[in-house]
């Protein structure tokens, strides 16, 4: 890599990361490319030659958000590790990164935006849609292997998580509720995980 193309993905870089505080601190509507590039400490010019617009610039925020928990949620099905520990684990990861401040933070953000202009959220689901999620291989991993019941992988998979995020998520974000102690996190993860492995073991 040349020392321009570091220059360049430095200032890349640092525009993202003053979208994201700005988008944070004042919301979507009120952000505008100039307080950008001024947190930034870069040119208008310059925040436009990397994203030629506003929403172009939260996308691509949006899709660092979704790949920081694509990252964050890795999991491999191993058929001779107990199925509720493996969940648990991959509960645990998901879990740390629902209840990072940060995150809630620009997820939120997120939401209101996408509230104010659904086709940007439709744009997102489409992109989002192309990938599946590691969660739902690993279920139709324990299908192929017997251990649970054929059921469509990815219901499976947003019922698991649809319970996590309705206490540890959505609320937070929605109403601006405190975020779980460790000890309410570690007692979701376990239920959620036991009451999945209960209805779909075979």
């Amino acid at each position: 890599m040349t020392q321009l193309q570091r220059q360049t993905d430095r200032k890349r870089e640092a525009i993202l990361q003053a979208a994201i505080t700005e988008f944070r601190q004042n919301g979507f509507e009120a952000t505008s490319m100039d307080k950008i590039a001024a947190t930034a400490a870069v040119s208008k010019r310059t925040v436009y030659n990397h994203f030629p617009s506003k929403e172009e610039l939260f996308s691509a925020i949006l899709m660092q958000l979704w790949q920081s928990a694509i990252t964050s949620e890795l999991v491999t099905y191993a058929a001779d590790i107990d199925m509720q520990q493996q969940l648990e684990k991959y509960l645990t990861r998901k879990m740390a990164m629902l209840c990072d401040q940060n995150f809630l933070d620009l997820a939120r953000v997120a939401v209101a935006a996408t509230i104010h202009a659904p086709d940007r959220a439709r744009d997102m689901v489409e992109k989002l849609s192309k990938n599946e999620p590691s969660i739902v291989t690993w279920i139709k991993a324990a299908q192929n292997d017997g251990k649970l019941r054929v059921v469509e992988p990815t219901m499976m998979a947003d019922m698991l998580l649809g319970q996590i995020k309705a206490l540890a998520f959505w609320p937070q974000v929605a109403m601006g509720q405190p975020i779980l102690t460790n000890e309410q996190q570690r007692a979701l993860i376990e239920t959620a995980a036991k009451m999945f492995m209960q209805f779909y073991s075979t």
